[in-house]
């Protein structure tokens, strides 16, 4: 950490101060459709899945995945600019792992799920346990977000120390 430059730690800084607030403005982004909209599809499955669709919902879908995408390249940049920091780079390298699972997970699970209701309000078909489906599915994104929050409240004295550096 002696060949650290002033250059390098700003350069270090402001990756990490962006991805914090990111992952900061996605968690709001995730509270509020967890709070507000999930609820809503999720109350009188299947007749509220229509809220889902493009054109006629709210579809989120591109929404998420630009906002993933931009995140997961500004903590990737984080990752490379805090490199030479042992202490950031191994948080970081931790933080990402934990993100990158749930980033997995929501893939795994939640993704095809949300489609499968689509498929369901599209075609307006019948699919049998369908409450206690988004039952599940909304308990397990509480769980989800959770991590989320956790993981971006993880990255606060982070930032703290790294900013401290200079000090």
């Amino acid at each position: 950490m002696n060949n650290i430059t002033t250059g390098y730690l700003t350069r270090a800084e402001l990756w990490l101060y962006i991805t914090t607030l990111i992952y900061f403005l996605m968690n709001g982004a995730q509270i509020f459709e967890t709070l507000v909209f999930v609820p809503k599809w999720t109350d009188a499955p299947p007749a509220n899945f229509k809220l889902l669709l493009d054109g006629r919902g709210a579809s989120l879908k591109n929404f998420w995945i630009v906002f993933h995408s931009l995140h997961e390249v500004t903590f990737i940049l984080a990752i490379v600019f805090c490199w030479k920091i042992d202490f950031a780079r191994n948080w970081l390298l931790i933080l990402f792992a934990i993100h990158f699972a749930v980033r997995v997970w929501t893939l795994a699970f939640f993704a095809p799920n949300i489609i499968n209701f689509q498929k369901i309000a599209e075609t307006q078909s019948m699919a049998q346990n369908l409450v206690s489906k988004t039952s599940l599915w909304q308990t397990l994104n509480y769980i989800r977000v959770a991590i989320f929050i956790l993981v971006s409240i993880g990255l606060i004295p982070l930032c703290i120390r790294v900013f401290n550096l200079r000090h």
